[in-house]
């Protein structure tokens, strides 16, 4: 029977409290429903686009909004509403997964890091501190030149730069976590230290690393679009957010919408994670639970 027997562990009422938290701002919801929406657009874009993304007409070249081209055409005469939902798969795509390959690299060194403590913990720490020297922006532009232009290595930059982040966000709660009197009973009762990582340290340190993930999803795509502006992005005539932004940047006083529409996207996609993340955010901060027990 002793086999059997599990320590307490605070990780599920943890979660319920902070979906609870979560309920009490309603513009998370507005921000999570809003990103949603997009990323249904972007995987729906083959069946709701009007045109396809890359089909010329020059006829109809830099065309303003109207009810044939809801957002214009470029000086290619591509239809800018199609263009733009499929930018939004590309840049929700690199935001996302550069945010998961991050949280799951960074998180699991911060864990490491902070279980174990002493010269894992001062070797692993000093190698972030060395990428974190360089700034995020200027790290992904030298990786991504140095790689070549292409989807997965600009995938590969904004992880690299996300990497250290998230290390330094899973350290400081397992320093704490590895204290508490549940983790020295998983000790007393002989449990491994992978077992007492993976089942008592992850479940209680992943709630600050999602509040992360979702913030630091809109500087991915804002970097994405920035690597797209400079044309180290993906390379034409595949539509990206920042790509449209680039090829209507030379033509912002006789058509503005070329650039306006795919920046508007932006800034959507942006806000509605900025919102999200701070719900995720006022639900882990200890401070606001004791004001509602007051």
């Amino acid at each position: 029977m002793s086999g059997t027997l599990q320590p307490p562990s605070p990780s599920n009422s943890r979660w319920r409290q902070l979906v609870s938290t979560f309920n009490y701002n309603k513009l998370s919801w507005v921000g999570l429903g809003l990103f949603f929406l997009l990323a249904l657009l972007a995987l729906c874009a083959p069946l709701i686009a009007p045109y396809h993304p890359i089909d010329q007409s020059i006829m109809d070249r830099m065309q303003p909004p109207s009810m044939d081209h809801w957002f214009g055409t470029d000086q290619f005469g591509r239809d800018l509403f199609t263009r733009a939902l499929y930018g939004a798969r590309v840049s929700l795509f690199v935001g996302t997964v550069s945010v998961l390959l991050g949280m799951l690299i960074g998180g699991s060194l911060g864990v490491i890091a902070g279980y174990f403590g002493k010269l894992t913990d001062l070797i692993i720490m000093r190698i972030m501190d060395v990428m974190l020297s360089f700034p995020t922006l200027i790290m992904g532009i030298i990786i991504v030149a140095l790689l070549g232009p292409s989807l997965p290595n600009v995938i590969i930059a904004i992880t690299a730069t996300l990497i250290p982040k998230f290390a330094r966000v899973a350290r400081a709660p397992t320093i704490t976590i590895r204290e508490r009197a549940y983790i020295e009973a998983c000790h007393a009762m002989g449990y491994s230290e992978l077992r007492i990582i993976v089942f008592h340290i992850i479940p209680n340190v992943l709630a600050e690393i999602l509040v992360m993930a979702s913030l630091w999803t809109a500087n991915a795509i804002m970097i994405e679009a920035g690597f797209s502006f400079l044309g180290l992005g993906v390379r034409p005539p595949t539509p990206t957010w920042g790509g449209m932004i680039r090829e209507g940047f030379e033509f912002i006083f006789q058509s503005p919408w070329m650039s306006l529409f795919p920046g508007l996207c932006i800034f959507l996609a942006v806000m509605a994670l900025n919102l999200a993340g701070d719900g995720f955010r006022d639900a882990v901060d200890p401070r606001l639970s004791r004001l509602r027990d007051l």
